[in-house]
């Protein structure tokens, strides 16, 4: 038996949802690191680790969008937020256990035979400071918020037409908000970094996603044609003119 519009609409936010929750979280975790632009590709300037997989949460955020307005980002994006925090209070609980004596002296060297101190190194990884979780929550909600907004603004003004200019557009100007706000909120307020820092980092991570978001426009189209085929021409018809009412209202 063929699963009905129903259905398919559930897996379809279900799928999506799942895809946007997993890379929103891997973000958070992995971008404790800074690393260098110029070592790996020759360019000048410097990017947080998360900025890497972060296009495909805002790419997976213009297709919620899309078909399920901005009540459909805001619900997935709130259920982010709860989870994110988490992860990092289960994370910050495991750096509280005291180590077992034959772990740290198995990986007291490392690979060159080097002491090392694998307590310190979990320690110094995982044991993310107060202030990178505020400003990572702080920017993520007001950049969604922002991103969800200004998407279905496009829409109106473009009478549904244009996909690329909705989706593009929202994420450049929500984009430009979270890139400074997070680094900022983390670094400047709660850490140790100077100002010229904080918009040296944020102005090669935010042209980053400004590039990513330019190049994923086909990926876009590409999502569009297969959930079309999925749903169907009409039923997918009807999704986007509730997605587009619901955000109205």
């Amino acid at each position: 038996m063929a699963p009905s519009f129903t259905q398919k609409k559930q897996q379809l936010y279900l799928v999506l949802s799942g895809i946007f929750i997993v890379n929103a979280l891997l973000a958070e975790i992995i971008g404790v690191k800074i690393f260098s632009v110029d070592a790996l590709l020759g360019l000048p300037g410097n990017l947080t680790a998360g900025v890497i997989i972060w296009p495909v949460v805002f790419i997976t955020t213009d297709i919620i969008n899309e078909y399920f307005g901005r009540q459909g980002v805001l619900r997935v994006s709130f259920l982010t937020v709860g989870l994110i925090l988490y992860a990092f209070l289960v994370i910050l609980a495991t750096t509280k256990l005291p180590p077992a004596q034959f772990w740290l002296d198995v990986n007291s060297k490392d690979t060159q035979g080097r002491a090392f101190d694998i307590e310190f190194a979990y320690q110094s990884i995982f044991r993310q400071g107060l202030g990178i979780i505020i400003g990572s929550i702080t920017a993520f909600i007001i950049g969604q918020v922002l991103d969800a907004s200004v998407f279905q603004w496009f829409r109106r003004v473009a009478g549904g037409r244009y996909v690329w200019l909705r989706a593009t557009g929202s994420t450049l100007i929500s984009q430009l908000v979270d890139s400074f706000v997070v680094l900022f909120v983390a670094f400047y307020v709660f850490g140790n970094w100077t100002f010229e820092q904080v918009l040296s980092v944020a102005n090669t991570n935010y042209w980053y996603k400004f590039a990513a978001a330019i190049l994923l426009t086909p990926l876009l189209y590409l999502a569009h044609y297969l959930i079309d085929g999925y749903l169907g021409q009409d039923e997918t018809l009807e999704l986007q003119q509730e997605a587009a009412a619901d955000s109205s209202v």
